[in-house]
């Protein structure tokens, strides 16, 4: 779990006790129901920031998922190959190094909040741009902000040395995580495919 995911809960299970404690006191049915559906959604939001263990991979020039969910692009930009990975609400939304390496470049883009599946929100939707340093070039790594997702989070600083699969970020409620890749590096993975932070290889560097 997440450090968000010991706050964000806390207004949802507070005022479900406070209806809790009007249900005892005056035995109205109405109390229970709303205090009910306030816990259930407090346990919703905290099931969102879960953050399990996962079994990394070795390889050095491993390129790991650095997120849960849908492969929902495989393209070229400038012959450099470029992969997208969407996040539904219902995925884990800790992200990992894709790679091992230094932190080289950390950007942040304002912009607009374009459902993250479409190909506009890489270019448009706010994010932060980030690359990461290794002996076979530089790989950028951009977390892309959606309708709902509306805060990246990114927990290093230029300079710090990565593990491929270490926790590196957070995006809040949904969102998007595009990959460009060095040149001649090497996608193992289909489109659609789903993928687990950390733990899903999704190709080799060159």
């Amino acid at each position: 779990m997440t450090k968000e995911g010991y706050i964000f809960p806390l207004p949802f299970l507070i005022i479900s006790g406070f209806f809790m404690f009007l249900f005892s006191r005056y035995i109205d049915i109405t109390f229970a129901y709303i205090a009910t559906v306030l816990f259930f959604l407090g346990m919703a939001v905290m099931l969102f920031f879960r953050d399990p263990d996962r079994k990394i991979p070795e390889g050095e020039k491993l390129i790991l998922s650095p997120a849960d969910g849908r492969v929902i692009k495989i393209d070229e930009m400038d012959g450099r190959p470029v992969l997208s990975i969407f996040l539904s609400i219902f995925n884990v939304h800790v992200n990992r190094a894709p790679v091992s390496g230094t932190v080289k470049y950390i950007q942040y883009h304002p912009g607009k909040f374009h459902s993250a599946f479409k190909d506009s929100a890489m270019k448009e939707n706010q994010k932060n741009e980030l690359e990461f340093e290794t002996s076979a070039g530089v790989v950028k790594m951009y977390q892309v902000a959606g309708s709902i997702a509306r805060r990246t989070i990114f927990y290093y600083k230029i300079g710090d040395n990565l593990k491929a699969g270490q926790r590196i970020g957070l995006i809040r409620f949904g969102s998007r995580v595009d990959l460009v890749l060095p040149l001649g590096s090497k996608i193992d993975i289909g489109l659609k495919q789903r993928v687990k932070g950390g733990k899903t290889i999704l190709g080799m560097l060159p």
